[in-house]
């Protein structure tokens, strides 16, 4: 790609297309650990030829859901025989928060709380906040310390966790109409002008779902969600 590269990042690149948009550019890289693909890991642990496509139709289908449910993204199109996504620029909030959704107990959640929690004990839509630092394992951060340190206002962050839970309520619906079962999902927001929106992907990348008891690897979720 001929356009100015911005950002490599272990799963897109993301390149300048004009003083308003980007290019994301969707790759096969997964994320792991211990050789276990995990959506959740900050290490990539190998490629998986056709991945990035089958993030890009999750990220396409989900992005048009929002679109039609009234919830602003930085989205605009996809071109799926490219693995490309052309999205507005928007100014991240300090260095980009994660923002997870947890509608069940595991993952790092569970190793952290497991003296008080079961595996898969129901969650009501829990939202933890993690700063975006592979170097220091994506630390978790609360309210007070993300407004006293800069991170966002205290109104922002009402409104992130909101969009948070909404978002989340959409895909889980979505992904049950397809027997499927959403355990916990991970966002980026940003803002395009004054509005919070949803930023980044949408995609097996960021969530784990389950089937049957099983977790369902990205690539074939997006073969059971988007085709």
């Amino acid at each position: 790609m001929d356009n100015k590269l911005l950002y490599g990042g272990k799963t897109k690149n993301v390149y300048e297309l004009d003083q308003d948009h980007v290019i994301l550019e969707f790759k096969d890289d997964v994320t792991g650990e211990d050789g276990r693909i995990d959506p959740g890991a900050n290490s990539v642990m190998g490629k998986l030829e056709g991945k990035g496509q089958a993030s890009l139709r999750m990220s396409h289908h989900f992005f048009e859901l929002l679109q039609q449910k009234g919830v602003a993204s930085h989205y605009v199109s996809a071109d799926l025989e490219q693995n490309t996504m052309v999205a507005k620029k928007a100014r991240p909030f300090g260095n980009g928060l994660e923002v997870v959704c947890r509608f069940k107990a595991y993952g790092s959640f569970l190793r952290r709380y497991a003296q008080y929690a079961e595996e898969f004990q129901p969650l009501d839509a829990l939202v933890e906040i993690t700063l975006k630092d592979d170097q220091r394992g994506d630390p978790l951060i609360n309210d007070e310390a993300l407004v006293q340190l800069g991170l966002t206002t205290a109104d922002d962050l009402e409104v992130i966790k909101a969009l948070a839970r909404q978002v989340s309520g959409i895909i889980r619906d979505d992904l049950a109409s397809r027997s499927l079962e959403l355990i916990d999902i991970k966002f980026e927001f940003g803002k395009v002008g004054s509005q919070i929106v949803v930023i980044d992907d949408i995609s097996g990348d960021n969530m784990r779902v389950f089937k049957d008891g099983t977790q369902v690897p990205p690539r074939e979720l997006a073969e059971m969600v988007a085709g």
